[in-house]
């Protein structure tokens, strides 16, 4: 009698049982294992937000449960035969290497439907054939198998993000995905007596077909850093690093997304909270490193600078930016803390005379709320010396009702708050503090400053003197007011009302459905957007 190797429930021997068990294990762990890769390869082309993830979340499920469907209606009529199936499975799981590729244009839609859906379909197909062929109709057993499944499931993305990916590329981690089954697919299947039935070399032989494209799949595909001329890379459990560019067009991208340039902005958000203390700094607190320039620009102060960083690899990145950074990292005043800012603020015990704040852009990036919140501008004031100052950098590119959010969580949490726009009017540069800020001339910050800070904040200009520098940024500082004033009903951003990343239907609605909404949301009872 032929047999395959998912064998009939009746007919199964313990070490065929074990190898289903396994398939089960391993349907799970490749499946969520790859959405942590597609996360990387995916954010390029779809950006930080919220509606990244929830997309491809949704043509995920959505896929597999359409090839769950196709699945339950062809074994009404077909007997299971998985080894091409499961080759396909490894050939789906390489597509992504073709439709991230930057090399290839396609548009964004396309990108993700070539990538994800036909994985996702097959799996959808292959998973409840497994389960149906160990547990051959048994419900207890059936909940057996999908409980060994769920544990790929878990397994899968530690696996992932925290072993694969920060040891080699996310092509790689595909390709070690890919391999186990395109082996499956090709090998024999074979009889009671040993024998390979002719019926299942026909099978093989159509599987390797399937082998050849997957090579050819490996062959033409390339990384996201591949298309700049100039890059390094680094990759950890939490990103992946390029710094690529010359001279003062270098660039700082986490998951193919730009975080910052060498700009002068950067130099002025140290600078300028330091200059309007009404005593000499002690020690300055910088959230989210970057390239490192307004960390750098901090300690031109001589003072003891902490900078808190989330991911890993962006520090070690500091000399392709800087040619002191490993200089000024082995400083005694440096220290760098690997960690989520809020969190180490909500921990820490230090008091500092001037805290940074840089959240990484755009400004409606997934979880950038959680450093503008009122909750989270709460705990500053406590780590803030008194007479400290807050800076708080704003990026353009948001709307009105972001804008007046966050100018009106900076007044219901600081009595004395001012705002300026940054360098060529773009951006808005935050100052808070529990005391009064001083209206100092420019002249005057400029006095306050030690000669090396006047230099560091005259490197890139764009004004030739540090008094020119300060000038342009005090000439254009705004009325808070103003700004709430074009967003009235905007309230104040909370972490459970994040109005800068729950944007589409804000955005495409009239302005008086926009108004309409924020109205429901502005009393004390906040619902999530």
């Amino acid at each position: 009698m032929e047999t395959s190797i998912f064998p009939a429930a009746a007919n199964k021997q313990p070490a065929e049982s074990r190898i289903l068990l396994v398939l089960l294990f391993a349907t799970g762990c490749t499946s969520m294992g790859i959405e942590v890769v597609w996360i990387r390869q995916f954010t390029p082309y779809l950006g930080t937000v919220v509606y990244a993830f929830g997309t491809i979340l949704a043509l995920y499920l959505f896929s597999n449960f359409a090839g769950s469907r196709v699945y339950r209606n062809w074994s009404r009529s077909h007997r299971p035969a998985s080894d091409t199936v499961s080759a396909l499975v490894g050939l789906f799981v390489l597509f992504p290497l073709v439709s991230v590729n930057p090399l290839f244009h396609l548009s964004k839609p396309m990108r993700l439907v070539l990538g994800i859906v036909p994985f996702s379909v097959s799996m959808g197909f292959l998973t409840p054939m497994l389960v149906d062929r160990w547990s051959g109709g048994d419900p207890e057993k059936a909940g057996s198998a999908y409980a060994v499944n769920v544990v790929g499931c878990i397994l899968g993305p530690l696996l992932s993000g925290f072993l694969f990916l920060p040891l080699m590329s996310e092509r790689w981690v595909l390709i070690l995905f890919a391999l186990p089954w395109l082996v499956l697919g090709g090998s024999p299947a074979r009889s009671a007596g040993d024998r390979v039935p002719r019926k299942t070399v026909w099978q093989r032989m159509g599987s390797y077909p399937v082998a050849l494209l997957a090579m050819l799949l490996v062959f033409v595909s390339g990384g996201y850093e591949d298309q700049f001329a100039r890059h390094e890379v680094l990759r950890d459990n939490t990103a992946t690093i390029v710094a690529t560019g010359e001279g003062m067009q270098k660039r700082l991208l986490v998951n193919g997304v730009g975080m910052t340039t060498l700009t002068p902005i950067a130099k002025m958000m140290a600078h300028l909270p330091l200059a309007f203390l009404d005593h000499a700094p002690r020690n300055a607190l910088a959230v989210c490193f970057g390239m490192g320039t307004t960390y750098r620009s901090l300690l031109s102060w001589n003072i003891p600078t902490t900078v808190v960083e989330l991911v890993p690899s962006v520090p070690r990145m500091f000399w392709y930016y800087h040619a002191d950074g490993p200089q000024l990292l082995r400083s005694p005043l440096s220290h760098v803390m690997i960690d989520d800012g809020r969190r180490y603020l909500e921990r820490t015990t230090e008091q500092y005379d001037v805290i940074t704040i840089d959240p990484p852009p755009p400004i409606e990036a997934a979880g950038s709320s959680l450093l503008y919140s009122e909750e989270f501008l709460s705990t500053v004031k406590q780590r803030l010396r008194p007479g400290g100052i807050l800076q708080l950098w704003l990026p353009g590119g948001g709307d009105a009702v972001v804008e007046a959010s966050i100018a009106r969580a900076m007044t219901e949490s600081f009595p004395h708050v001012r705002v300026f726009h940054g360098f060529w009017g773009w951006g808005y540069h935050f100052i808070a503090s529990n005391d009064p800020i001083l209206n100092r001339t420019a002249a005057q910050l400029v006095r306050r400053m030690p000669g090396k800070a006047v230099e560091d904040l005259t490197e890139w200009g764009p004004q030739p003197t540090a008094e020119g520098e300060f000038t342009s940024i005090l000439n254009r500082e705004l009325s808070l007011d103003q700004m709430i004033a074009e967003a009235p009903n905007a309230p104040a951003l909370h972490d459970d009302w994040p109005a800068n990343e729950y944007y589409v239907l804000r955005r495409r609605l009239s302005p008086a459905w926009g108004q309409y909404l924020l109205g429901q949301h502005s009393g004390p009872m906040r619902a999530g957007p």
